[in-house]
């Protein structure tokens, strides 16, 4: 039955104005749409909705995973475009100065949105 569903994932913002000037000029994406709810397109040719919500709480999770072929680059740019990425220094998961994970795994810095919400870019192997 769902094998025949058009799926997309979704999560809330405080600010859609803030959250649209985010997505579409700091992180380039195709965002449309209005009325309380975005549409943003990602390379895979999927839409994520974003909606307003008034008692919005940031996710305290990772909610979208931006796969790039060089971390060291993708951080970078992001940096240039005024993206601040989260830096860990205790417990499993620490960072270096640039806010890159290198404890195993693929390589991931994460970053947050407007609203809070946590984003990662992350280096496929």
């Amino acid at each position: 039955m769902f094998n025949y569903s058009k799926v997309f994932s979704g999560f809330s913002v405080d600010d859609l104005v803030k959250a649209r000037a985010f997505y579409q000029n700091v992180l380039g994406l195709d965002v449309t749409g209005s009325e309380g709810v975005l549409r943003m397109r990602v390379s895979s040719g999927a839409d994520v909705i974003i909606y307003g919500k008034k008692d919005h709480v940031p996710a305290t999770f990772t909610i979208l995973n931006f796969a790039v072929e060089d971390i060291e680059k993708g951080v970078e740019e992001l940096t240039a475009a005024g993206v601040k990425f989260v830096l860990y220094n205790d417990g499993p998961l620490k960072t270096d100065e640039k806010g890159i994970f290198r404890g195993g795994g693929p390589l991931i810095a994460w970053f947050k949105d407007p609203a809070g919400n946590f984003i990662s870019v992350l280096q496929e192997s």
